[in-house]
């Protein structure tokens, strides 16, 4: 899915005089300290505070992406057909999740949150909205989607909202399923599970002190 040409030229981009933050497998000490180096004024880390004990990732998901993680069990892909825009996520292969086909083809499809919905023009010149994971029959016949683009597709809204622990609940005991989004590199939650106290759980703040090193840990409270 990636090839050189989305590789990013730093220095090019420093070279612009505003400030950048560097995402994609800097969530650690080294690579602070390397984005730093090449001028950037900082970092973005999700996995690691996505994992913390503060983040808002449903508890039972988090445990269990926790225990692939001591396991070295984790299993990670890149899908563009995951999200209506196709956006490629990395998507976590957990069961009873999105990740799994079988569950995307046993839900029912159904666009009632239309956050990723896309704005058309209709055949009378207004404007209509559509997404390619609402029901097939709405998106192809009545709004001239293309079949094509609903082959895979799966309601990134519902989904993540259950991640969040706030699932839909529909007819006959219906729960949405989550989905698990994350970068492709866990060594750092992994060295953060194996400084905690429990072997497990870390904080928001263990995440803080991990990344600046002993340099600034002095002037950040214990847990």
């Amino acid at each position: 899915m990636y090839d050189e040409r989305d590789t990013v030229d730093v220095p090019a981009i420093v070279s612009l005089g505003l400030p950048v933050w560097l995402a994609g497998s800097y969530g650690s000490p080294e690579g602070l300290q390397r984005a730093l180096t090449e001028g950037a004024a900082g970092v973005q880390v999700g996995t690691a505070f996505a994992l913390s004990q503060e983040s808002g990732l449903e508890d039972d998901l988090k445990l269990r992406v926790l225990g692939q993680v001591a396991s070295g069990e984790v299993a990670m892909r890149s899908d563009w057909r995951v999200s209506p825009t196709g956006f490629p996520f990395r998507v976590l292969e957990l069961a009873g999740t999105v990740s799994d086909p079988a569950v995307v083809t046993e839900r029912k499809r159904v666009c009632d949150l239309g956050v990723l919905r896309s704005p058309y023009r209709t055949a009378d010149g207004s404007v209509d909205y559509r997404c390619p994971a609402e029901p097939t029959d709405i998106y192809i016949r009545r709004k001239g989607g293309r079949e094509a683009n609903t082959e895979g597709r799966a309601c990134l809204c519902n989904a993540l909202l259950a991640t969040a622990g706030l699932p839909q609940k529909r007819p006959r005991g219906y729960v949405e399923p989550a989905l698990v989004t994350a970068g492709s590199d866990f060594t750092s939650v992994g060295q953060l599970m194996a400084a905690a106290p429990d072997g497990v759980t870390y904080s928001a703040g263990d995440v803080i002190r991990f990344l600046l090193g002993e340099r600034d840990a002095e002037t950040l409270p214990a847990r």
